[in-house]
């Protein structure tokens, strides 16, 4: 009874650092790409887009002062709470962003595409995005991180091939993949 006990103590604790690891990794790109978009908007001499806000409607980011990421020069989110307090907050929807063609140098979209409830509509975002910036840089839940399979709110799979961005519905069996650029 006890070596099970163990058995299962070490299972548990062998996942526990495996989705401390991917949580890790994915920070570490998620920074890296919001620096990528942050300088790339500043060799054009534009201003840097931040989809969703970094602060989120969860009150406890505010309380710790530990936002998400970057608020870049605008910041885009479709909740008023989610931007309250930045010096340029818009609040709108990614599918129909308030801006002209090539306003922005770069977009920076953290954890939002997985969020949109078809694949369509993730495509309609992504071309908003790219006809507003220059260059889009997009973070998502890798499919190794146990959240992104619990997260109800989570609809799509989404990911990157080199420049090519791909979203897959969940949970419709025999659904297809859609490529985005």
């Amino acid at each position: 009874m006890h070596v099970a006990l163990y058995v299962v103590l070490a299972i548990l604790a062998a996942i526990g650092i495996w989705q401390l690891v991917i949580w890790m990794i994915e920070i570490q790109d998620k920074n890296r790409k919001y620096r990528a978009a942050n300088s790339y908007a500043r060799e054009r001499a534009k201003p840097l887009l931040v989809v969703p806000s970094p602060w989120g409607v969860k009150p406890a980011r505010r309380w710790f002062n530990k936002p998400a990421h970057g608020g870049g020069d605008v910041c885009l989110d479709i909740d008023h709470r989610a931007v309250y307090g930045h010096p340029c907050a818009v609040v709108g929807s990614v599918t129909h962003i308030p801006f002209s063609d090539n306003t922005f140098g770069a977009a920076f979209v953290s954890h939002l595409l997985e969020h949109m409830l078809t694949t369509e509509d993730a495509v309609r975002a992504l071309d908003e995005l790219n006809r507003v910036a220059e260059a889009v840089f997009i973070v998502y839940p890798y499919r190794q991180s146990i959240a992104a399979w619990v997260i109800p709110e989570h609809h799509l799979w989404v990911w990157q091939k080199g420049d090519k961005t791909y979203l897959k519905q969940r949970g419709v069996s025999g659904s297809e993949e859609v490529c985005h650029g």
